[in-house]
């Protein structure tokens, strides 16, 4: 007999996901859609960083390896690196936070996300090894003990 897969807990960190999306320890999201993945900070680290003034953003065509620096943002208390979840390539930046960063603390994923990214075989493996919505979830909870 086939059992179902129970639907995946939904948690408050910045909207509704599926399992398409995926956390690292230091508070980036990637988020997949085919080969492409969008990539910004958590509602968590928008939170705790406060009103974000600026963020730095790569340029189309930068490559970036898991773990490496793909920009930066900086808020009214402090200013952080952002690494890059996964492999791949910046196809397309969120341009609109030039303009409107607070975008950011708003609606991290949806509309304050970072950039798009083409990824390979690599990056999707990658994406399978970072943590779930209930992992994440766990990890923060630790975190603030």
């Amino acid at each position: 007999m086939a059992m179902k897969k129970a639907a995946a807990p939904r948690m408050a960190f910045g909207g509704r996901f599926m399992s398409t999306i995926r956390f690292t320890e230091s508070h980036e999201f990637v988020k997949m859609d085919g080969d492409v993945a969008t990539w910004g900070i958590t509602a968590h680290a928008a939170d705790a960083l406060g009103d974000i003034v600026y963020v730095d953003l790569p340029s189309d065509g930068a490559e970036f390896e898991k773990g490496e620096s793909f920009g930066a943002v900086e808020s009214v208390k402090a200013a952080s690196d952002v690494y890059a979840p996964i492999d791949g390539e910046v196809v397309a930046s969120n341009e609109s936070l030039g303009d409107a960063p607070s975008k950011v603390n708003e609606s991290p994923i949806e509309e304050g996300w970072f950039c798009k990214v083409k990824v390979g075989a690599a990056g999707k493996s990658q994406f399978e090894e970072l943590m779930d919505e209930a992992a994440y979830k766990t990890h923060v909870e630790n975190e603030e003990h």
